[in-house]
């Protein structure tokens, strides 16, 4: 792998800052990430060096980059690729000093980690190396025949890595989720926790590897092995290959039981539900003869779509409940909906669980909110309103502030605002404009003030002292804005129905 195969990987976004084309040609023979001032001694010749660039300040910023970037040339590191979120951007003096000492510089965009080029790199060596002409596998024939039958035979996960790993004395190694569920573990290996695992991958030290299938940001699946060097690079390759045939085939068994739970949401979504229609439909999903079921809607925002990814997210979220038979399918309203088979100690624990797991799904994508409706423990007969109640709860979920994964339930809907976030946009809107339009009619900046001091005085409790503190106004002037408002809307703001009515108004923006 060159150096300008990097340039080329769409999924990293690096921007070449700069380097002659001979330099790009370099081979990389490894990767190296630090942040000391002077690095030299962790250098091996060949390697790109990966730096967060913590070390470089505006004090002496000329003479730290030179020193920086001259042992790199020094220990013969084919180009430094430097982290753009420390600093907002990559210093001049870098570049000058790159230029100067000709050793190419790359920007790495802070969506882009560490972790990814890393990967990137090895997956890449590790893929040219097993393309080279050889005469055997590095399995031995004996090892391949034993994992072509394991998987003929459908053998879990976790057998297929005891006999992947067998012949190695089987060393430790995790299968990890993108979101740090284990799906197996070798031998008597200790399960790690969700968090754990998500550290582990994201960390310096140990062995990770891809396995290659048509996932998500969701549900990608890493072999991990905490101690370097135990498996020969090939031999590692070729494992996850017999891995890769067996999460493909769990893929189309997903796929098989989609158009199932689709037809089961379509029977919860009638206005009237056909019992029998509905019976057959949990039958089909294996979610029938329970006492009780739960119904959860998830939405991804801003991508708030209910396809592949939304599925995929509240999939691998429900997976991370131990013992917990559910049916995902896309809905109607933009949100991915999922029915829970309840347990007798699951009942009332699914929004905690699913609260305790909520970052770990957002880490998978830091860019997207995840929010989460989620309905009280219904008979079966009754999922339609369960349905209703998990739609409305992710509704409410929606207006949390900050953004922030949020999991809500119905009972959750104890605010006003929540409460609104419920009522369809065109109806706030409706209600928003009868209410407050004669402000807003009131001209530009009259409407925009008379706006601000109704917030600002509604907030306060109606306390004509502290709103007039907090506009920075006149006690007087509070007053006369008062009855103007009072006078546009009709409303007394002595009275608390009337206080109500603006308050859900300006809730409604």
């Amino acid at each position: 792998m060159h150096v300008d195969h990097l340039l080329h990987l769409d999924r990293l976004d690096l921007s070449l800052v700069w380097g002659e084309e001979t330099l790009l040609g370099q081979e990389i023979a490894g990767v190296t990430a630090t942040d000391l001032e002077d690095p030299a001694r962790f250098l091996q010749p060949g390697e790109v060096v990966l730096s967060g660039l913590v070390w470089w300040s505006r004090d002496s910023a000329a003479a730290k980059a030179d020193r920086f970037v001259s042992a790199l040339r020094e220990e013969r590191a084919v180009a430094l690729l430097a982290g753009e979120e420390t600093h907002g951007h990559v210093p001049r003096e870098l570049v000058d000093a790159c230029r100067r000492h000709r050793v190419p510089l790359i920007a790495v965009p802070p969506h882009t980690s560490f972790r990814a080029i890393t990967e990137a790199v090895y997956l890449r060596q590790w893929s040219e190396l097993n393309r080279h002409p050889a005469s055997h596998h590095a399995l031995p024939e004996n090892v391949r025949l034993d994992l072509d039958r394991a998987l003929e035979h459908r053998a879990a996960a976790g057998e297929l890595l005891n006999r992947a790993f067998a012949h190695l004395g089987t060393p430790v190694c995790h299968l990890i989720t993108a979101a740090g569920r284990t799906v197996a573990r070798t031998g008597d290996t200790t399960e790690l926790p969700a968090r754990e695992a998500l550290k582990a991958l994201a960390g310096p030290r140990g062995t990770r590897l891809r396995i290659e299938a048509e996932g998500t940001d969701f549900d990608t699946w890493y072999l991990y092995l905490p101690e370097e060097g135990q498996v020969p690079p090939r031999v590692l390759l070729e494992i996850a290959e017999f891995v890769s045939l067996h999460r493909r085939r769990e893929d189309r068994q997903q796929a098989e039981r989609g158009p199932a739970a689709a037809r089961l949401m379509e029977a919860l979504g009638t206005p009237r539900v056909d019992p029998g229609r509905l019976r057959r439909a949990l039958a089909s999903c294996g979610l029938a003869d329970r006492p009780s079921c739960t119904v959860v809607a998830a939405a991804l925002v801003p991508d708030g779509n209910a396809g592949a990814d939304g599925v995929a997210a509240l999939t691998e979220a429900l997976r991370h409940l131990p013992s917990t038979p559910f049916a995902v399918a896309p809905g109607d309203d933009g949100a991915a909906t999922a029915v829970l088979a309840n347990g007798d100690d699951t009942a009332h624990g699914t929004t905690e669980r699913l609260r305790e797991v909520a970052h770990l799904i957002q880490s998978c994508r830091p860019g997207s909110t995840w929010h989460v409706g989620v309905s009280e423990p219904v008979e079966p007969s009754a999922l339609n309103t369960a349905l209703t109640q998990a739609r409305y709860a992710l509704s409410g979920a929606r207006t949390a502030t900050p953004p922030a994964p949020r999991v809500a339930r119905v009972r959750d809907l104890d605010r006003l605002a929540m409460l609104l976030a419920g009522v369809p946009a065109s109806v706030r809107d409706i209600y928003r404009e009868t209410v407050l339009g004669p402000l807003s009619r009131a001209g530009q900046r009259s409407g925009t003030m008379l706006l601000e001091t109704l917030e600002v005085f509604l907030a306060h409790d109606c306390s004509w002292t502290r709103t007039a503190e907090t506009l920075h106004i006149h006690i007087n002037t509070v007053h006369y804005r008062v009855e103007r408002i009072e006078t546009l809307t009709g409303r007394d703001l002595s009275r608390l129905d009337d206080r109500v009515d603006l308050r859900a108004a300006l809730l409604s923006r």
